[in-house]
C-alpha cells in the first residue's frame, strides 16, 4: 500500500512540476543546442555513451542543460544518481554521499554519479573533501558551474576532472523547444491546443538570453494568460506580461564581472560608443559597483587615449568626482558622459609604451648616477660638493630647450616616448621633432 501511495504521489508531483522540468530531455539526442558536445564524433558523446563516465566539470550559463546532461550520464552508466547543491550542502553531506557510494560499490558493484550544482560556491575545505572519492573512483563527480572554474575551483580538484564548456542556446534552439512543448501532450502543453505567434516566439527566444528553463517556464505562464482570456494563440503581450521585465544576466561577483568590464574597455578602446554604452548600462542595471567603473575609465583615459586627447583624463576624473558628489542614479549621466567622450576621442597608447621602454631601461641598465649639474643644490654645502654646477636654466634660452646631459651617467640617451599620429598628439610630434633637433637626438 505504501508503494502505491508513493507512486501516486510521484505521478502528481511530475504532473504539477514546472514545464521546464516536465520537458527535461531523456537522451542526448533530445538535448537542444551544444553541437560542440553532442556531435557524433565529440569526446563528450563518446564518454557518455561508453557507459564509463569520468569526473567532469560542466561550465556554462543557466538553463543550458547541465543538470539534464548529468542525469543522462548516470542513466547511460546505470549508476546511482545523487544531487547536492553547494548553496546548502556541507562537508558532512559530502562524507555521507561518499560513504553510501563506497557501500554501494562494495555490495552491488554499482557506481555513483554525484551531481554537485554551483560547485563554485563550495569553500576550499569543502572542495578538498571531494578529492579522495574522485581520486580513487568511489564516485563520478559531475560539477556544474556558471563561473569560470579556473577562478573558482581548486587546482587539485580541477586536475582530476575533465572540463566541458556549454554555450547559451541560440534563438532557433529556444523556438524549437517552445514548439515542442506546445505539441507534446504527455509532458507539455499539447492538451491546451494553443498556438504561439511568431512575435511571441521571438520575444521568448531573445529576452531569455539562451536560457531554456526561463523560456519554457515563461511560456507556461503565458499559456495560462491566453487560456484565461479565451485566446487560441499566445501573443507577444502575453509573453511580456508573463516575463514582466527582461532578465539581466549579470553577476557582479562572478565571471561576467570580468568579461563584461573587459568588453566595455575594449569597446571604448576600439572607439565604438554604442557598444560601450550597451556594456555600461548592462553593468549598472546588473548592480555593478559604479566606483569600479569610474576607476576603469580613469585608467583607460591615460592608457588608451593619453596625449591624443589629454582632456580625457580630466573628464574621467570629473565623472568619478560627480559620482561621489551626487551618487546613483543621477551619476549615470556622468559615467555615460565620460564613456562617450573617451570612446569618441582619438586613441594613443604612447604613455604605456613610454612606461615600458623606460622600465626596461631601468631594469636592464647600469646603476644610475645622477650627473652633478642635475643634483639638488638648494641646501647649504651643495655648492662645495659641486652639485648644480654647470646647470643651464631652460627659461634663459630662446627656445626654452637646452642641450645638456639629462640621462644618468653611463646611460646612452635614447628615445623612450614615441608619439602617435592621432588627435593632439600629432601636434606634440611636430614639437618633439624640434626638441630632438636642439638636443641632437634621433627618434
Amino acid at each position: 500500500m505504501t508503494d502505491l501511495f508513493e507512486a501516486r504521489a510521484g505521478d502528481l508531483a511530475a504532473r504539477s512540476a514546472p514545464l521546464a522540468t516536465r520537458m527535461r530531455p531523456a537522451s542526448l539526442d533530445e538535448v537542444a543546442g551544444q553541437p560542440q558536445l553532442l556531435g557524433p564524433d565529440s569526446a563528450f558523446r563518446h564518454i557518455v555513451e561508453s557507459g564509463e563516465p569520468v569526473s567532469m566539470l560542466l561550465w556554462g550559463p543557466p538553463g543550458t542543460g547541465k543538470t539534464t546532461l548529468a542525469t543522462i550520464i548516470a542513466n547511460h552508466a546505470d549508476a546511482a544518481f545523487r544531487t547536492l547543491s553547494a548553496t546548502s550542502a556541507g562537508v558532512k553531506d559530502i562524507r555521507e554521499v561518499l560513504a553510501e557510494a563506497r557501500q554501494r560499490l562494495a555490495t552491488d558493484e554499482r557506481r555513483t554519479v554525484l551531481f554537485l550544482d554551483e560547485i563554485h560556491r563550495f569553500a576550499k575545505n569543502q572542495q578538498d573533501a571531494l578529492l579522495p572519492g574522485v581520486e580513487d573512483g568511489t564516485l563520478v563527480l559531475v560539477g556544474a558551474t556558471t563561473e569560470n572554474p579556473y577562478f573558482e575551483v581548486n587546482g587539485p580538484l580541477m586536475s582530476r576532472m575533465t572540463l566541458f564548456r556549454l554555450e547559451s542556446l541560440t534563438p532557433e534552439d529556444i523556438i524549437g523547444l517552445l514548439r515542442s512543448a506546445l505539441d507534446d501532450r504527455d509532458r507539455g502543453l499539447g492538451g491546451l491546443e494553443l498556438a504561439l505567434s511568431d512575435e511571441a516566439a521571438f520575444e521568448l527566444a531573445t529576452r531569455t538570453g539562451g536560457d531554456a528553463r526561463q523560456a519554457l517556464n515563461s511560456l507556461e505562464v503565458a499559456s495560462r494568460l491566453a487560456v484565461a482570456a479565451g485566446r487560441p494563440v499566445i501573443s507577444a503581450e502575453d509573453v511580456a506580461e508573463a516575463m514582466q521585465r527582461r532578465l539581466v544576466r549579470y553577476d557582479k561577483t562572478g565571471d561576467s564581472h570580468y568579461d563584461v568590464i573587459s568588453a566595455f574597455i575594449k569597446s571604448v578602446r576600439g572607439s565604438d560608443p554604442d557598444a560601450a554604452m550597451y556594456w555600461l548600462m548592462l553593468m549598472l542595471e546588473g548592480g555593478e559597483d559604479p566606483e569600479f567603473i569610474a576607476r576603469r575609465l580613469i585608467i583607460l583615459a591615460s592608457e588608451d587615449v593619453g596625449l591624443a586627447e589629454s582632456e580625457a583624463l580630466m573628464v574621467a576624473v570629473a565623472a568619478a568626482d560627480a559620482l561621489a558628489y551626487v551618487g546613483l542614479p543621477e551619476a549615470t549621466y556622468h559615467l555615460a558622459h565620460a564613456t562617450l567622450f573617451l570612446a569618441t576621442s582619438p586613441k594613443s597608447n604612447s604613455v604605456g609604451r613610454a612606461m615600458s621602454a623606460a622600465r626596461a631601461l631601468v631594469d636592464n641598465g647600469p646603476t644610475p648616477s645622477v650627473p652633478l649639474h642635475l643634483r639638488s643644490s638648494g641646501y647649504k654645502g651643495a655648492e662645495d660638493l659641486g652639485h648644480g654646477e654647470g646647470y643651464q636654466y631652460a627659461h634663459e634660452h630662446p627656445d626654452g630647450v637646452v642641450r645638456q646631459q639629462y640621462f644618468p651617467d653611463g646611460v646612452q640617451p635614447r628615445a623612450l616616448y614615441e608619439p602617435g599620429d592621432h588627435g593632439r598628439e600629432a601636434g606634440i610630434s611636430e614639437r618633439l621633432s624640434e626638441i630632438d633637433r636642439i638636443l641632437g637626438r634621433e627618434r
